[in-house]
């Protein structure tokens, strides 16, 4: 009985020691996932930065975003600080669920180069800006609000939501992802009179 006892307990432990190890095999398994959406928001002017056409933008609930005013935007110098604005901008992500390779470990955050501005196929080509490359880790997931925050290599925070519930439930506190995403690029900027 005692024999049996042992076993017992070497099972569990052997079970749930090994548990993280069988997840992270798990996440090779989970298709990459890419997405580029056009986003609508409203927001307070901050700050401009004529020379590179930066706007930084107070939206509603206090969230701070900063997008380039793309060469649509034709009235970009009657912008003013303090300004309520409805803004379009596109997004690009792309998710990788695999374990880093060596190279992006030695370097965990990377600006990759103008040829990857855009998914391959995917309409408007050129509506995101620089692209980065780097590897983050799943730090919050808001399934009833369909969010999940990650934590970057430099200790930035990106909130991401989700579209699918299914694939949400698929992933995990601590998951190592290697995300690829573009700044936003404003491809309309209107003043709210």
């Amino acid at each position: 009985m005692k024999t049996f006892k042992f076993y017992a307990i070497a099972l569990f432990f052997c079970t749930f020691l090994t548990y993280p190890l069988v997840g992270q095999d798990l996440d090779s398994t989970i298709e990459p996932r890419e997405r580029l959406s056009l986003v609508t928001m409203q927001g307070t002017v901050t700050d401009i930065v004529k020379e590179t056409r930066d706007v930084t933008l107070k939206g509603a609930n206090g969230e701070l975003i900063t997008v380039t005013a793309g060469p649509e935007v034709k009235r970009f110098d009657e912008i003013a600080v303090g300004d309520v604005i409805t803004f379009d901008y596109y997004t690009y992500l792309k998710a990788e669920f695999r374990t880093p390779t060596s190279e992006e470990k030695a370097e965990p955050f990377v600006v990759l180069e103008g040829e990857d501005k855009a998914p391959a196929g995917e309409a408007p080509a050129g509506a995101v800006g620089a692209m980065v490359k780097a590897i983050v880790t799943i730090e919050i997931l808001n399934r009833p609000q369909m969010l999940a925050t990650v934590e970057g290599p430099n200790g930035n925070y990106l909130t991401i939501p989700m579209q699918d519930a299914a694939f949400m439930e698929q992933l995990h506190i601590g998951q190592v992802v290697i995300l690829t995403y573009a700044e936003a690029v404003a491809v309309s900027l209107t003043k709210v009179e």
